[in-house]
């Protein structure tokens, strides 16, 4: 099923970790309407603008949020309207493409995940939710979240 001209239903709910432990990682079709609004808003701006990239992380059943330790109100789980990406696109930096997203796509929240000042370091983490929030935060395992896109990780 395509969500938008570039990204597919079943690449945004692809999971490594749900496959070695034979979870169901499906969303619903409210589930599914916050992904298409994800692809829509984010993650096809971002393609058109920087060509193809991969998501690492879209969607999470809360079965695979508990299985790989996070929280099953995240974002990924695509619940009240929300929906998350993990992504990076090759040769751009992480920060660089953070300061874009901002200035130009319609965000709830943006943050720059585990960035070191190196281009290639981190990646990002950015959701859609129709009253979007426009939060901005770094995070880093030292220094854990703080407020605004920092290259200082």
């Amino acid at each position: 099923m395509l969500l938008s001209q570039n990204f597919t239903l079943s690449e945004l709910c692809k999971s490594q970790i749900a496959e070695r432990k034979g979870l169901l990682n499906l969303p619903d079709t409210d589930q599914i309407e916050a992904l298409e609004k994800l692809c829509a808003y984010i993650l096809q701006p971002v393609r058109d603008e920087f060509g193809s990239f991969i998501v690492s992380s879209g969607f999470r059943s809360p079965e695979l949020c508990v299985a790989i330790g996070s929280k099953i109100t995240s974002q990924h789980t695509a619940n009240n309207g929300a929906a998350a990406a993990d992504f990076e696109v090759a040769g751009h930096d992480n920060y660089e493409l953070c300061k874009w997203i901002e200035a130009n796509l319609p965000f709830d929240q943006l943050i720059l995940e585990c960035y070191n000042g190196e281009p290639n370091s981190g990646w990002v983490h950015c959701s859609y939710a129709d009253k979007g929030r426009r939060e901005t935060l770094t995070y880093s395992k030292a220094k854990g979240y703080r407020q605004g896109l920092l290259k200082d990780g």
